[in-house]
């Protein structure tokens, strides 16, 4: 048979174990903090759980959450560990596994009711409620691939069946030549084929197969979330009879646990090779996953600066300055200019009349290959000495400015504040250096500046007028 190999193996794995019998507290609940973790996390991530491994150690250790995940996989994979915990004080307890016991174990993994969609008898969409510790009322059928049905114990059956199934677990869990490995894959087999619960027998399972093994002093296999095409593969051979097959399966994945277990038992470190490269690749879905709305995909240089003109700026700064100079009649020295500030200081250019492209242009010229990272385009604004009232002379001074970093720019627009004592600016938007403005904010912005240098002016006429 396949699997008599590989429970020879264990056999020689568990006797090299109790060599190192017993083991010493801190390192016990070290050993036993990295299979819990791992057992959280894959027995559920199976099942559909969206915390990565990182989330998931972050809410067993230290009570962190996760954001943006739902509240019904963090109460689930807490009531797993809750789960797992009851499993190891009942061993330490040595109290016996009953069919009560499965239930406070329901109970703890799935928390509380709640609703799934479901397919009525007849094809049509329905609600089905889950409910928790109970033993299921409708039937929890599975349609397979090819389209036929896979039939587990009816809900008429299931109370009769769960009873034989505890029954020959008590008649065989003490017997001297009971093989513990075979014992716990078949109760784990047996199990599934009931299917007691409306939800949750995967992991119920699982939980009840290693509580077998931890209470014969094995550790508890892992199905790792990567491998669970081969698990469902070994059940699904099982299915057709061949149980050998799901027997080979379970008793390379204890190996696993036992090779594990001594190399902590040795002082080794006991996480695995891959771990990591796993971890990282578990992220990388995860990143991918993630809305590209925010992604930094461009960082500040002059060359990017060029770029961001060439695209929006020019538009911007040339529209701006089509406002400015319709207000050059009312002073008599207006004196605007444009300057692009390179970490403190760059070149200017002067204009009455509306901006050139060319001369914004050639302002960034000869600054290419320069390192930056940060950056400002500061249009300051400058009408002097208003034309119609020499005995009370005034003038206005404003300032547009976009400034850079490393991945964003923000837009300041002036305002007009009469109670203000100099200028005030108010930032528009901040982007991201590849997030350009569009054609209504350029409209919107130059609209606000206009705005500005006409209420200025006409706050200033008006006082005049009432001196």
């Amino acid at each position: 048979m396949a699997y008599k190999e590989s429970l020879q193996k264990a056999k020689k794995l568990k006797a090299e174990l109790d060599s190192y019998r017993p083991l010493s507290k801190e390192m016990e609940k070290r050993i036993m903090q990295k299979f819990r973790l791992d057992w959280n996390y894959h027995s559920s991530h199976i099942e559909g759980n969206s915390l990565t491994y990182g989330e998931t150690k972050a809410l067993i250790l230290f009570g962190q959450t996760a954001q943006a995940k739902p509240l019904k996989d963090h109460l689930e994979m807490s009531g797993h560990d809750e789960a797992i915990r009851n499993i190891e004080d009942v061993i330490k307890q040595k109290r016996p596994l009953t069919e009560s016991f499965i239930r406070e174990l329901h109970i703890l993994i799935l928390k509380e009711p709640y609703e799934v969609d479901a397919i009525t008898p007849d094809g049509k969409p329905t609600k089905k409620l889950i409910k928790i510790g109970t033993y299921k009322t409708t039937p929890n059928h599975v349609k397979t691939k090819t389209g036929e049905i896979f039939y587990f114990a009816s809900p008429e059956e299931t109370p009769a069946k769960m009873n034989e199934l505890m029954s020959w677990y008590n008649s065989t869990v003490n017997k001297t030549d009971t093989d513990v490995v075979l014992f716990a894959t078949e109760f784990h087999y047996r199990f599934i084929r009931i299917h007691p619960f409306d939800d949750g027998n995967g992991r119920i399972a699982r939980m009840l197969m290693n509580f077998i093994l931890m209470q014969k002093g094995y550790p508890p296999a892992i199905i790792k979330t990567e491998d669970k095409q081969n698990y469902f593969n070994a059940l699904q051979q099982a299915d057709t009879g061949q149980l050998d097959y799901f027997f080979n399966y379970i008793c390379e994945q204890v190996n696993n646990s036992l090779e594990l277990m001594i190399k902590g038992a040795k002082g080794e470190e006991i996480d695995e090779e891959d771990d990591l490269d796993k971890k990282l690749a578990l992220l990388k879905q995860k990143v991918e996953a993630e809305d590209d709305e925010n992604e930094i995909k461009v960082l500040l240089s002059v060359r990017e600066l060029e770029k961001i003109l060439d695209k929006w700026g020019y538009t911007l700064l040339v529209d701006i300055s089509k406002h400015v100079v319709k207000f050059n009649e009312f002073y008599h020295t207006p004196k605007h200019n444009l300057c692009i500030l390179f970490e403190g200081g760059g070149p200017i250019v002067q204009f009455v009349e509306p901006l050139q492209i060319e001369k914004i242009r050639n302002m960034i010229f000869d600054q290419k290959e320069r390192a930056i990272e940060n950056a400002e385009i500061k249009l300051n604004i400058i009408l002097d000495l208003y034309k119609k009232d020499g005995k009370n002379p005034f003038g206005c001074n404003y300032t547009l400015s976009i400034k850079f970093d490393r991945i964003n720019y923000e837009v300041f627009v002036p305002y007009f504040d009469p109670d203000a004592k100099g200028q005030t600016t108010k930032s528009f938007t901040k982007k991201l250096l590849n997030k350009p403005l569009d054609d209504q904010e350029i409209k919107q912005i130059a609209s606000q500046v206009g705005d500005t240098l006409y209420q200025h002016l006409d706050y200033w006429i008006s006082k005049s007028h009432k001196t």
